[in-house]
């Protein structure tokens, strides 16, 4: 069991007392959710909601990219560089 819970209802972290989910708690969760995705992104919304109610000073577009906008991004040393599908012309 992780340290790095979020301590409501301020949404800090247990651990080192940055904003939940911080940057150990975002490694966890990666690897805990690896082959789920989704779920990750699930499981996230759900303390989203739980965020929103108690911060509703807090604008709708931090909390996104606090809770749910970094489920997306991929590891630099593991990301794929795809070619471009643009049609020329």
């Amino acid at each position: 069991m992780t340290t790095h819970g979020p301590v409501m209802p301020v949404w800090s972290c247990g651990g080192c007392d940055l904003p939940w989910p911080c940057p150990t708690r975002r490694r966890e969760l990666r690897a805990e959710f690896m082959d789920a995705p989704v779920s990750l992104a699930l499981y996230l919304g759900a303390y989203l909601v739980q965020a929103t109610e108690d911060m509703p000073w807090t604008p709708a577009g931090v909390l996104h990219r606090r809770f749910l906008g970094w489920t997306r991004e991929t590891d630099p040393a593991t990301s794929v560089v795809r070619p471009s599908r643009r049609q020329p012309g």
